[in-house]
């Protein structure tokens, strides 16, 4: 099994890194110019939060990788529903500023992520996912080794 420096995850975390931190003034910039900086300060935290979750995720299953099947599965369902409770809470925090926007803060969320699956979908068909190592079922590889001296 690779070492976690090694994995592919990273790779999809270090090619969107930069995009990600492009966006986040961008978005700031763009909001700022349609409603003023408190518009422009809720499309920002949304892009960010996008970045911020892509990384986390890319980093969790990295390192479940390296352990078993089983804990990657964990880290898979586990982490999606953690970070998706973190964004929904960031929100409800931030809704009480008064010059948050939901709105902003929802449509950048909204782009930001499908901006995102883009930008991984064109790593991956360039081969990055190529290098997915899946940990072996430690149940499958049990009945593999019976059935391998059965057979011998």
């Amino acid at each position: 099994m690779a070492k976690i420096a090694e994995r592919p995850e990273l790779g999809l975390v270090r090619g969107a890194l930069p995009p990600s931190l492009l966006s986040v003034p961008v978005a700031f910039l763009g909001g700022w110019v349609f409603g003023g900086p408190g518009i422009g300060s809720s499309a920002a935290i949304g892009v960010a939060i996008v970045g911020l979750n892509f990384c986390a995720n890319g980093v969790s299953l990295a390192w479940a990788s390296t352990v078993s099947l089983r804990v990657l599965r964990i880290v898979a369902l586990g982490g999606y529903v953690v970070r998706m409770g973190i964004i929904v809470a960031v929100m409800f925090a931030l809704n009480s500023l008064p010059w948050f926007s939901p709105l902003a803060f929802g449509w950048a969320l909204v782009a930001a992520t499908v901006l995102l699956l883009a930008h991984e979908a064109r790593l991956v068909l360039l081969g990055v996912g190529s290098a997915l190592q899946i940990p072996p079922d430690p149940a499958a590889l049990r009945t593999a080794e019976a059935l391998a001296a059965r057979e011998a």
